[in-house]
């Protein structure tokens, strides 16, 4: 618990920067009459979410079970690959308010999609890490969605719930961790160990989401090559190569063969924000944007300068849709003690509608900056309903401006966010509209019939045009839309990480390095790979280690391409110890 608390009033430290630089000031107080009852009624939301988690003591003993786990993991990470530098991160320990929404977690072995982990390397240098996200059903080619988190500490897992909607919204997926963040490096490489240090200065949220895009969309045909780094020009190309042929990064894209490079959207919350609102009108491979706390107009330049590229920081002119999703509240817990300028969120959105670009800004009432990213401790809370609101907006502008959806029309235009039985059940005053009071929501869209939406305040509900008849069930929940069962593994793309690479023949021997058990005594180890037992490991192989390390040597009764997930069975005076590793013949990510 100490280290949550100190881990919050860190995050609430270092977030004061980017408080001032990237949302701006306050906004002026509005001549309307404030009235302290409806603040505090208003304010009392924030800790919704938090309440809810805290009273369900199957989710309290999951996120200690999933805690544990990632823990593990993160230790079995730093014996296998050595080289990975993210342990100064501050969620480098995915637990408590680092870990997200942990009913997530085993998403993929539940039988509901397909999620796998990826690393590659920036332009600085840095590994990333990352998960891909898709189901098995689905048509063969697919848009593309990349998500880019927030900042201070705001590891990928906080944005699993956009992973698995969109993915079940027919999209492959990229969430992934920003340099400085969650288990991607904190640093670049050699001479330029200091690009992107540290990340609050907002060079991982541009440089790296362009990196991320370029991973996204690279392919057998097209392997992913790291742009030369913004300080120095140095090519970084060597590292990821080294570590392509080791196993541990991916060459391309491994859902490449099914992804629609011509329709690309980016998703991303806070800094994340304001990156892909700048990078996403800047790349041509872009077609729409969705900002959550929130959206910018692209006319200021980035944090940082790019030296080796400097027309990359141009500012560009305004042509992509781009929707805001923002809040009431900011990133501390403070009420408001004046009425709030009611246009105070929608000065981006009112620029894109003077640039004639389709756009919208929605607001959530009684919400935090914390909306859209699950963080299970009470310090970082949110509404109940906040995160289905994003979940919601997000996937249907995204199905309108990426996929095409004439359909999506009827879900951006839907009443049932004015009167949600569930907003309702748990608000102060009953009150079931999620559109804020104090900050007017509004959208200006073309629609598929060819006619135009507009309406500068949707908590009303007055403007003509909205509609009941959305299409969707009575019922709505990101947890509901996620965990749903995926066809069966024939019926779609093949469940392995990373096709193989064309001159690869496979491999039948090889070895794996194993941590000695520290301070126990081995009585006896087995070697299981791919679940099934192949031998018991036994006398010198148990003593001949150096370093603590034990060396196995695997050999398989016929050469492979595909991942080989190998098991470690110790017995030990001290009980029973397991130690997993994961092996890619061909190159990629390795299995877990």
């Amino acid at each position: 618990m100490r280290r949550v608390e100190r881990a919050a009033r860190c995050w609430a430290a270092l977030t004061i920067v980017f408080a001032v630089a990237a949302l701006g000031a306050a906004p002026t107080p509005a001549a309307a009459a404030f009235d302290p009852a409806y603040e505090q009624s208003n304010y009392s939301k924030i800790d919704e979410r938090g309440k809810r988690d805290a009273a369900d003591p199957e989710f309290q003993a999951l996120l200690r079970q999933k805690g544990a786990e990632r823990e593990v993991e993160r230790t079995q990470i730093r014996l296998d690959d050595p080289e990975r530098d993210f342990n100064a991160n501050l969620c480098s320990r995915h637990m408590d308010g680092c870990a997200g929404d942990v009913r997530l977690y085993d998403w993929d072995k539940n039988g509901f999609g397909i999620r796998r982990p990826v690393l590659w390397v920036a332009r600085s240098g840095a590994i990333l890490s990352g998960h891909l996200w898709m189901t098995r059903a689905g048509p063969a080619k697919r848009p593309g969605i990349v998500v880019t988190s927030g900042s201070v500490q705001a590891p990928e897992e906080l944005y699993w719930h956009a992973g698995a909607t969109l993915a079940k919204r027919g999209y492959i997926v990229l969430t992934w961790d920003v340099q400085g963040q969650g288990y991607s490096d904190t640093n670049g490489e050699g001479v330029d160990r200091d690009e992107g240090v540290p990340a609050q200065a907002g060079r991982p949220f541009f440089d790296p989401t362009e990196d991320a895009l370029d991973f996204f969309l690279s392919s057998a045909a097209k392997p992913y090559v790291p742009r030369p780094s913004c300080t120095t020009g140095t090519s970084h190309a060597p590292r990821q190569e080294r570590r392509v042929k080791e196993g541990r990064n991916a060459a391309f894209n491994p859902f490449a063969d099914s992804l629609d490079p011509s329709r690309i959207g980016l998703a991303g919350h806070s800094f994340g924000a304001a990156g892909v609102s700048f990078v996403g009108q800047k790349d041509p491979r872009v077609k729409a944007i969705v900002a959550w706390d929130n959206l910018r107009a692209p006319s200021a330049p980035p944090a940082t300068g790019c030296a080796s590229a400097p027309e990359s920081r141009t500012a560009p002119p305004i042509t992509k849709p781009s929707l805001g999703i923002s809040n009431d509240y900011g990133l501390f817990r403070m009420p408001n003690t004046g009425e709030p300028d009611p246009l105070g969120k929608s000065e981006a959105s009112r620029a894109f509608s003077a640039a004639g670009v389709d756009n919208g800004q929605v607001n959530i009432r009684g919400g935090t900056h914390y909306e859209p990213s699950y963080i299970p401790n009470p310090y970082f809370s949110a509404t109940l309903r906040g995160i289905d609101f994003v979940a919601w907006y997000t996937g249907a502008w995204f199905d309108k401006y990426v996929k095409g959806d004439a359909s999506a029309d009827a879900r951006l235009l839907t009443t049932r966010w004015r009167d949600d039985a569930e907003e309702a059940a748990v608000d102060p005053t009953r009150d079931g509209n999620l559109f804020s009071r104090y900050y007017r929501s509004r959208l200006d869209i073309g629609l598929a019939n060819g006619g135009r939406f507009l309406c500068e305040d949707l908590r009303p509900g007055e403007c003509p045009g909205l509609t009941a008849a959305d299409g969707e069930a009575a019922a709505y929940g990101y947890l509901k839309e996620a965990n749903t069962p995926d066809a069966p593994a024939s019926a779609g793309p093949p469940s392995q990480p990373t096709p193989p690479a064309r001159d690869c023949r496979g491999r039948r021997r090889f070895t794996v390095g194993l941590s000695r058990p520290r301070g126990a005594r081995i009585r006896r180890a087995t070697l299981y790979v791919n679940g099934r037992r192949l031998r018991r490991i036994t006398g010198r192989q148990l003593r001949a280690s150096g370093r603590g390390r034990i060396r196995v040597p695997i050999r398989l009764r016929r050469r492979t391409t595909r991942p080989v997930r190998i098991r470690v069975v110790f017995r030990t005076n001290r009980g029973r110890v397991v130690f997993k590793r994961g092996f890619r013949p061909c190159g990629g990510p390795r299995a877990k």
